[in-house]
């Protein structure tokens, strides 16, 4: 299967977020996953290797707000918030931000941005 320049640069950027996120393992860990229409984030526990909490826009909690695209910058802020809230519930003040090879900008800088505003700190 060939892959595509764009593919390669995040395999590539994604490799070096690993290994960083590798050293900070006694961190919980915020990954993000975006698709064109969706945007996922969870917070997970890789020494005990479960999920603690996840949101996305396809979750029930998202689906409330009644937001009829899931691909903008505003249902990230959503997603990043609605994470941020219960991620506090959980008593989760601290994680390390894995961005998974995407780059820091638009929705995936919301998200942070979201969840940043409701106390957790990374």
């Amino acid at each position: 299967m060939k892959t595509t320049l764009r593919e390669r640069l995040r395999k590539n950027r994604k490799n070096r977020v690993k290994r960083r996120v590798q050293r900070n393992q006694e961190k919980l860990r915020l990954t993000v996953f975006r698709s064109a229409k969706h945007i996922y984030a969870q917070i997970v526990d890789d020494q005990a290797g479960k999920t603690l909490v996840a949101e996305s826009t396809l979750s029930p909690a998202f689906r409330e707000k009644k937001m009829a695209n899931g691909g903008n910058v505003k249902a990230a802020t959503l997603v990043g918030n609605l994470l941020g809230e219960r991620a506090v519930k959980e008593g989760i003040k601290e994680v390390y931000y894995d961005r998974n090879g995407f780059l820091y900008a638009g929705r995936v800088k919301a998200l942070a941005d979201g969840v940043r505003a409701k106390g957790v700190k990374f």
